[in-house]
């Protein structure tokens, strides 16, 4: 079974994960820009993130064959902060990196005007990027939130075919269909999907343009949950290709929306011999 987690946060995750995620199956991800759990300050703690996400990931991951993208964005939390808005008139310079395969996380949050403002800039940075955008849709209140998301991405001057519309459930996976975007699904221990739910959306609306991701983070949280996915699958009479499909090629072609895919990751045997591999700590 290959994969690819279209959203996971492995700057909160430690190498002991990358060598699970590789074992269970794990060949590419991609690592959203999110809130880090506590306010930043300043638009400068912002771009020493970016550039994590841009060098150092890539290369824990590399350690473990998995080929690291990510995107970028100021995320709808901190739209409301004033410390953080100038962000975005910093994002030009990290959209044109060879490694930044959307623009995300933007949306919503709490649906403030600030939120409105920051999703409208970020969609039209990523309809002028060429680049398709990752949508987080609200933890709260999830079917305004969502039919407010849609209308802003019609209003704006990217195809509703290059929105990629994260954290749906069953309250929101038919509005979501009807709109003409990606569906993505987040599958968590405790909250947002499970396993079982996951496969009775399937049943009910098919594999076509569903991603599904394990959204690990800095809270209790599974990266092995995309796994988990597709072996609930198999189990509920789903072929190796249905699986195939959710688990690798709807990713690979969302994400391959950006022309930026580098999927040819060596194998980490190839790569370290001797007990080389970096370790968590060293």
């Amino acid at each position: 079974m290959r994969i690819f987690d279209p959203h996971v946060h492995m700057t909160s995750r430690t190498t002991d994960d990358y060598e699970a995620m590789y074992a269970a199956g794990v060949r590419a991800l991609v690592e959203p820009s999110f809130w880090l759990g506590q306010p930043r300050t300043s638009p400068a703690s912002f771009f020493d993130y970016f550039d994590a996400l841009l060098g150092w990931e890539p290369f824990r991951a590399a350690q473990y064959g998995i080929a690291h993208h990510c995107t970028v964005a100021l995320n709808p939390k901190e739209a409301n902060d004033p410390r953080c808005t100038p962000v975005l008139d910093a994002l030009p310079r990290y959209l044109v990196k060879d490694s930044v395969v959307a623009v995300g996380e933007i949306g919503y949050d709490s649906m403030t005007p600030a939120e409105d403002t920051a999703l409208a800039a970020q969609l039209q940075l990523a309809a002028d990027h060429g680049l398709p955008a990752l949508v987080h849709t609200p933890h709260r209140d999830k079917r305004a939130g969502l039919r407010r998301t849609v209308d802003v991405v019609r209003e704006s001057n990217l195809s509703m075919e290059r929105v990629l519309l994260d954290h749906l459930n069953e309250t929101t996976v038919k509005h979501a269909i009807d709109s003409g975007c990606w569906l993505g699904f987040s599958i968590y221990p405790d909250t947002k999907m499970d396993e079982d739910r996951m496969v009775r959306i399937l049943r009910t609306y098919g594999t076509e343009k569903v991603l599904v991701n394990s959204a690990a983070d800095w809270g209790r949280s599974d990266p092995l949950k995309t796994r988990k996915v597709g072996d609930a699958m198999l189990a509920a009479g789903f072929t190796e290709d249905d699986v195939d499909q959710v688990l690798w090629r709807n990713p690979v072609s969302f994400y391959g929306l950006s022309g930026r895919l580098q999927l040819d990751v060596p194998k980490p045997e190839s790569l370290h011999e001797g007990n080389s591999v970096l370790r968590s700590g060293e």
